[in-house]
């Protein structure tokens, strides 16, 4: 039972993470990265869509990017919805067939600015984990009947350890983002 509860903590764990390091590659650096569009809505015919399901987004050099819609009726809705993504700056210009997104260079502000947001998201990334955490300890806690409290308490220690485990992988995908981010 208790390895059951372990198995679930360690995959619920592994999720927090990943969504924290997408979340880091949604903010930009230096240089243009098709995952900076990852997360862009587009209202086509009404719905949000994501981009990715709308159009390819490939590099065309190291600051700017290269959209080529499969629909051409939704380049005007691609177009503004890239304008009024956020932290983005950029401003996207469409010559019938694909649309250019050329990424402004990053000031020292822009660049702080960033970190702040990407420390957000690792923090985000940490409650999460310290929630999933919280959900095992209740788990084990439910488990106080069934099994010795040694083995609970045993299994309670075990849990702290993977958690910050699990927290020090955040905390090292944040480092690495917050050095790509500061360098110039």
């Amino acid at each position: 039972m208790i390895d059951e509860v372990f198995a679930d903590v360690k995959d619920r764990m592994t999720k927090a993470v990943e969504a924290a390091r997408e979340g880091f590659a949604t903010v930009r650096t230096g240089r243009a990265n098709p995952s900076l569009l990852q997360n862009v809505q587009v209202d086509y015919y009404g719905t949000p869509t994501p981009l990715p399901q709308l159009a390819s987004v490939a590099n065309q050099d190291a600051r700017s990017l290269i959209i080529t819609p499969y629909d051409k009726g939704a380049m005007k809705e691609i177009e503004q919805a890239i304008r009024d993504m956020p932290n983005l700056g950029a401003n996207p210009s469409n010559d019938g067939n694909v649309i250019r997104v050329t990424l402004p260079e990053l000031t020292e502000e822009r660049r702080k600015e960033f970190v702040k947001i990407v420390k957000a998201r690792a923090e985000d990334g940490r409650v999460a984990v310290r929630n999933v955490r919280r959900h095992a300890k209740d788990d084990l806690e439910s488990l106080k009947g069934e099994i010795g409290e040694d083995e609970i308490a045993r299994a309670e220690k075990e849990l702290e350890a993977v958690t910050k485990q699990f927290i020090d992988q955040i905390d090292e995908s944040l480092k690495h983002k917050e050095s790509e981010l500061l360098e110039v």
